[in-house]
């Protein structure tokens, strides 16, 4: 029988759900503590089967709320959510549809969302309101640009209006997602990867690594966010794993375009690498240029 994949509500560059099933195959198939050392969307967290999960990511903001979407039930993430668009006029297609905001669902209801989008972002940029921030933050990233999270060099998010809301699908990818929390009790920490205590953890533990990638550009990576020194330090870390016994894979770009990641290619000859790209090729996933080869690779030190 197929096995559904739980999807995040958070349309994270680089998130992993499509490739959730090669993945999952290529993993060990009894874990006891599972570390996601970038997570990101959470996408592999929330589906990952492991006795203990353990969640650490550098964005605090992301912490925050899967912190509270692990607190909270989903009608109280609903009600707040609601009340924030009800609050800010914001469109509500799930009960009015789009006509009656002079909208089409083609063009989407970036038109009439606009302005009182950007109140909103300047309320949480400027923590002028009663809402709980962590709501606030959601709820840019409903009404956002593809449901996406930028920050601008001073800590202020800045994402344009998108051309949706809280329509049926989030909703459902929600309460999906936070049934999955709930049910595996996931532990969230704002951790770099390099305060990753080692000597805690065991064999029977499994690493997982989904960092920035050295040779890509995305929002998570702009303004030197990921560097050779960075790549060096988690390459460093991974070998000390796997002298410990520890099992590992690492999600990462080979080869784009003309660009190679040569550190990474050097380091990889010593374990695993299992390619992942086949499964882009059929997929929308390079609208942008169609015409540049990427060799996305899975690397497990088993």
């Amino acid at each position: 029988m197929k096995k559904t994949y739980i999807k995040s509500p958070l349309n994270y560059t680089g998130g992993k759900f499509k490739l959730l099933p090669q993945l999952v195959e290529v993993f060990p198939k009894k874990i006891d503590t599972f570390v996601d050392l970038f997570t990101g969307g959470a996408n592999v967290a929330v589906n990952v089967e492991a006795k203990n999960v353990q969640a650490y990511d550098i964005n605090g903001y992301l912490i925050e709320l899967y912190t509270y979407f692990s607190n909270h039930t989903y009608e109280k993430v609903v009600s707040g959510i609601e009340s924030i668009v009800a609050f800010y006029g914001l469109s509500d297609s799930t009960k009015n549809g789009y006509n009656y905001y002079g909208c089409e669902s083609s063009k989407g209801l970036g038109s009439y969302n606009k302005e009182k989008y950007m109140k909103l972002r300047d309320d949480y940029n400027n923590d002028t309101q009663k809402f709980p921030k962590e709501l606030l933050f959601f709820s840019l990233i409903i009404f956002g640009f593809n449901n996406q999270i930028r920050f601008n060099r001073s800590g202020k998010f800045n994402m344009p209006v998108g051309k949706r809301d809280f329509n049926k699908n989030i909703r459902s990818n929600l309460e999906k997602f936070m049934n999955s929390l709930h049910a595996k009790n996931i532990h969230f920490s704002m951790k770099d990867f390099r305060s990753l205590d080692v000597e805690k953890l065991k064999k029977g533990d499994f690493v997982y690594c989904d960092p920035p990638y050295l040779i890509t550009t995305a929002t998570y990576n702009e303004q030197d966010g990921w560097t050779e020194k960075d790549e060096k330090d988690l390459l460093h870390l991974l070998d000390t794993l796997h002298k410990k016994e520890v099992l590992f894979a690492l999600s990462n770009v080979m080869e784009k375009g003309e660009k190679k990641n040569e550190i990474l290619i050097k380091w990889a000859k010593k374990y695993t690498i299992h390619d992942l790209n086949f499964h882009y090729k059929n997929s929308n996933y390079h609208k942008k240029d169609k015409k540049v080869e990427e060799r996305e690779v899975l690397i497990t030190n088993y």
